[in-house]
């Protein structure tokens, strides 16, 4: 789908589809006659009944997970933002077509289709200290890249992201929508020292002053502060909504875009789990304001969509326990 306005998006969100309730109650029953203690899974359950609910199917299973990363390049980065020059960006494009990222391995594990879209390498955003990162037309192309890259068959979607730079431009996002300064936003990224932390905390501030209506409108703080990676991201994750597609969400960079969607339409992100807790800064008070609770916490800062193609095997688990685990009746046990 080509978007040719905000509003066409805005249409879109407060169009997409709720849980299948059916399903979703007969999940929960079904959960509450397996052979185990009630509760006896933890959060495997709750996962299992919220995934069997987007997915209309009481004894629902992942067939077709689709891992979709989005690369691009910030025009911030001239500012020494982060710890690698702007060109790794294209090399690592070329990495992940070629496999040999973390990315591609994790995929792989997961039996997950993997897809690769680089969104105008050559052309880096403008340096949002100076005022938008995007003007509207290339917003909307790259939301439009991102909502057309979801295969609709797939039944399980992660995305990521390659950007050198994007730590910064999420961290002034996330300032944006949330409020605070760059020092309650910003995290080391790719490794930057002191002065690269401070060098980026400066850059949030300026960039928050260069774009001072990003602070009333997410769509106005993702395209003014955003990249198009980010932006991708953030189709991807309202596509999947329109196709009753559950979304595990990665790291940082990831919930900046997804925070955008819910504050621009509140359940926005009802069809999407935290997959982990990422080791960059403000990760933790980004899920905490969209009011997510990450499956994972390893201390991963990888990004590429890493963290949460590892929590595919999270919600692969607590399925196979919701759909192939027998009944009490079934086992012929005693319920008690």
């Amino acid at each position: 789908m080509q978007f040719e306005t905000l509003s066409d998006i805005r249409a879109a969100l407060a169009a997409a589809p709720k849980p299948d309730a059916t399903a979703l109650e007969a999940a929960k029953l079904r959960n509450s006659q397996l052979t185990k203690p009630p509760a006896a899974l933890g959060r495997l359950e709750e996962v299992a009944i919220w995934y069997c609910g987007w997915r209309g199917n009481a004894r629902a299973q992942i067939d077709a997970p689709q891992v979709i990363v989005f690369a691009g390049n910030h025009g911030i980065t001239a500012q020494g933002v982060s710890a690698f020059p702007a060109e790794v960006t294209v090399q690592m494009v070329a990495n992940f077509e070629a496999g040999g990222a973390a990315i591609n391995q994790l995929s792989m594990l997961a039996g997950a289709k993997m897809d690769v879209h680089a969104l105008d390498l050559e052309q880096p955003t403008a340096d949002f200290t100076q005022g938008p990162a995007m003007d509207e037309a290339a917003f909307l192309a790259a939301f439009s890249t991102g909502w057309g890259a979801v295969d609709p068959a797939s039944d399980l979607l992660v995305v990521g992201e390659m950007g050198i730079g994007n730590t910064t431009a999420a961290a002034a996002m996330a300032c944006a929508l949330f409020g605070g300064t760059g020092d309650d936003w910003v995290g080391r990224g790719t490794g930057v020292d002191d002065a690269g932390l401070a060098r980026k905390t400066d850059v949030v501030a300026r960039g928050i002053a260069a774009n001072p209506e990003a602070r009333s409108d997410p769509w106005t703080a993702l395209r003014c502060l955003g990249g198009r990676e980010i932006a991708a991201m953030a189709g991807a994750i309202a596509a999947a909504r329109a196709n009753c597609i559950p979304v595990i969400l990665d790291g940082f960079i990831c919930t900046s875009a997804a925070a955008c969607l819910e504050q621009a339409q509140k359940g926005a992100l009802d069809h999407c789990v935290a997959g982990h807790l990422s080791a960059e800064g403000g990760h933790r008070k980004l899920l905490d304001a969209i009011g997510k609770e990450p499956l994972l916490n390893l201390g991963l800062r990888l990004g590429e969509g890493s963290g949460a193609a590892l929590a595919i095997q999270i919600v692969k688990g607590a399925l196979a326990c919701q759909s192939g685990m027998a009944s009490f009746a079934e086992a012929g046990v005693s319920a008690g």
